[in-house]
């Protein structure tokens, strides 16, 4: 399978199914009362992470994914069956968002859910209309339809290493060597086209996930190479391992350039905790290995950690993943703080959905509102007892006061939000 980390898809979830208008026809029971049931509730459609996908593959060729209607209701106040939620599969690290590019859901926990479109409610029978001044309602609402969504699904890996480094440093023949993976090793540049993972068990209790990023190159930041592409991968590695080939003509320019890359692209990059690890020493005296580590720490400063090793030989690898497991444990000590420390959000309920706007548009009238809408929605504009309801919740609303003091005069059409269907004459 092909390596895709970013799609688009159109996500709908489900209508809500319609109420029923019916009322109770038996043998020997002369005037049966309202008993229309409700309808189901419309499906949702919910991102869920796993660690079994890898990739966003499965999203290249089919864009549109629906959810189920809610049944309608029926007579003896049998209600419809709420649809199931439509479960989309995505990798752990997939961030979604929307056509106005906010995030809507950024799953970074196996089996995280959330919901990304909400299905309709179902409309209420006519049953659910009856009281004490209303006995027998004539009327049933529709169903709400579904919320569709317009989505850009991007996969940022979730690595504890992220491996950096110009193209042929050795990054693939590393991770080859100290875990499962086994990504294409040749000696030419840009072996590697897409990240490789790999685990590596650096003892009985520590797995630490390495994640292999196509090398890079100057100027990657601004789209050269193939690096450019798969930088968003190494955001959310708690440390980046800096692989830096031994028989690079000046081994502290060439960590300089990567680390120049990484900030270009994102600053925060740049402040991650870090290791270099000068690779290929098999064959190298002591002394120009010594000289190449000082010049590499001279470049990477006093905090930064340098160590000499040979994938091919296994030459210190066993400090590096020590020293690494350190890093790694330190991080997600931070991180496990972090969100204990997170303050609860304290939600209060806002006048927000009640709100409307009246606004005229030549002869015509048009009320937006989320509560407003939503009501005209769920009526039945062929039912005259159904529109007159509709005309109570705008009275109580004081929407027909607005609309008098804008000037309406009899005949003038009412819109609700978008639709041109449906409209009320005044």
């Amino acid at each position: 399978m092909s390596f895709v980390d970013k799609v688009n898809v159109v996500v709908k979830a489900g209508a809500g199914g319609n109420g029923k208008l019916s009322f109770r026809r038996e043998k020997f029971i002369s005037k049966g009362g309202p008993d229309g049931g409700d309808g189901g509730h419309g499906g949702d459609i919910i991102l869920q992470a796993s660690r079994n996908q890898n990739t966003l593959a499965a999203y290249r060729h089919k864009k549109e994914y629906k959810a189920d209607d809610g049944n309608s209701g029926g007579k003896s106040r049998k209600h419809g069956r709420s649809a199931k939620p439509l479960i989309l599969k995505v990798p752990v690290g997939t961030v979604a968002t929307n056509i106005q590019n906010e995030v809507v859901a950024d799953l970074v926990e196996d089996n995280q859910t959330v919901v990304v479109a909400r299905g309709g409610l179902g409309g209420f029978g006519n049953a659910h209309f009856v009281s004490s001044r209303r006995q027998a309602p004539n009327f049933a609402e529709k169903g709400e339809p579904g919320e569709e969504v317009d989505l850009q699904l991007e996969l940022k890996m979730i690595a504890d290493v992220g491996l950096v480094g110009k193209p042929n440093a050795g990054k693939s023949t590393l991770l080859s060597r100290i875990s499962n993976a086994r990504p294409e090793i040749a000696d030419y540049p840009f072996t590697t086209l897409s990240p490789n993972l790999g685990v590596v068990d650096v003892d009985q209790d520590t797995s630490i996930l390495f994640a292999d990023i196509p090398g890079l190159i100057e100027g990657a930041a601004e789209g050269k190479g193939l690096g450019h592409d798969f930088l968003k991968h190494v955001e959310r590695t708690a440390v980046m391992l800096h692989l830096v080939e031994a028989y690079n003509d000046d081994v502290a320019d060439t960590y300089k350039k990567i680390r120049a890359e990484l900030k270009a692209y994102k600053f925060i990059l740049s402040k991650k905790p870090e290791i270099i690890a000068l690779t290929k020493i098999e064959g190298l005296d002591k002394e120009i290995t010594d000289y190449l580590i000082s010049e590499l720490q001279k470049a990477g400063g006093k905090k930064t950690k340098v160590v000499a090793i040979s994938s091919l030989s296994g030459e210190g690898l066993k400090d590096l993943l020590y020293q690494i497991k350190d890093i790694v444990k330190t991080e997600r000590n931070k991180t496990m703080k972090n969100k204990t420390e997170e303050v609860i959000p304290v939600y209060r309920l806002t006048n927000t959905e009640d709100a409307y706007e009246v606004i005229k548009e030549e002869d015509d009238f048009v009320i937006t509102g989320v509560r407003i809408e939503k009501f005209a929605i769920r009526t039945n504009f062929d039912n005259n007892e159904g529109v007159q309801r509709l005309r109570t919740i705008m009275q109580k609303a004081g929407i027909m006061h607005e609309l008098v003091r804008q000037g309406i005069s009899p005949g003038d059409k009412i819109y609700f939000g978008k639709n041109r269907n449906d409209y009320v004459e005044y």
